[in-house]
């Protein structure tokens, strides 16, 4: 597991472009037969991505988590964007086909993944927040998930938002967790943008065609930074910026946050005409 270290806005206004991306961008989540993890200080999140192909890859707990166990005293979300596979949580199998989510709570001994077919595995996506409280391991699909309509063709940004790890969806202490799916012809995401400065959110873009980019807007309103990213590449955002994109075809990315509440619509606007 590999850490990335908190900085504020000062700082990373005087990055470079190979500074940025060594801070927020993670490059390399699914790698076959592996369980890659990022330690995150910003609300102390872990992003991962499991992709288990000929034999079933358990959760490791990593050294430096200091535990017993990986869900000792940790919450983890899972969303799956590869192919139908399976998650065993202490000796439950929950199937989990593309793009459905499982909750797992605190206390959780062992969480193990799978896929049915090895050619074409399960790409598991990880997100995991400290938890002070217990709640039920959850399922569920995205058919089961309520989604919401958002945006329109005029603006680049006709979208379809599901909520699965929220205050009134999958119950948990802190972390929040759901999938917004771009439109043929529409590529911009979360503009107008936005800040929270109660919680960190993670992004990640996938469904991105081979040759195609996001450009991943990031930093204060008035000291905006970008970020090229690539298919199945996530990126930190820090509570103080914003985390908007605009890709060269459309695209679907998961959002994920830890932080002071479980309100989906807790956010502070920017105006675009504040952007610079």
């Amino acid at each position: 597991m590999t850490q990335r270290y908190a900085i504020g806005p000062r700082e990373t206004a005087g990055l470079n472009t190979k500074e940025l991306r060594n801070n927020f961008l993670i490059e390399s989540l699914f790698v076959a037969g592996s369980v890659e993890l990022v330690y995150t200080h910003y609300d102390r999140m872990i992003v991962g991505g499991a992709t288990p192909t000929t034999s079933p890859l358990p959760l490791p707990c990593p050294e430096n988590l200091k535990a017993q166990f990986f869900l000792e005293r940790r919450e983890l979300g899972i969303l799956n964007i590869g192919q139908p596979g399976t998650v065993t949580v202490d000796g439950q199998v929950h199937e989990l086909g593309e793009q459905d989510c499982l909750y797992v709570g605190k206390g959780v001994q062992e969480v193990v993944f799978a896929s049915a077919d090895a050619v074409r595995p399960a790409k598991f996506y990880l997100l995991s927040a400290p938890a002070h409280a217990v709640y039920p391991t959850t399922r569920m699909t995205q058919a089961e998930s309520t989604p919401v309509e958002m945006g329109a063709m005029e603006t680049a940004n006709e979208r379809t938002i599901y909520k699965y790890i929220y205050l009134q969806g999958i119950q948990s202490c802190q972390l929040v967790m759901g999938l917004t799916k771009l439109k043929p012809g529409s590529v911009w995401n979360t503009m107008p943008s936005h800040v929270h400065d109660r919680r960190m959110e993670a992004y990640l873009y996938f469904n991105l065609p081979e040759n195609q980019r996001v450009l991943h807007l990031m930093g204060e309103p008035q000291e905006t930074r970008p970020l090229w990213v690539s298919n199945e590449q996530a990126i930190l955002s820090p509570p103080w910026s914003i985390h908007t994109g605009c890709g060269t075809s459309n695209y679907t990315f998961i959002w994920g946050m830890a932080g002071e509440n479980l309100e989906y619509t807790d956010m502070d606007a920017v105006s675009i005409h504040d952007l610079s």
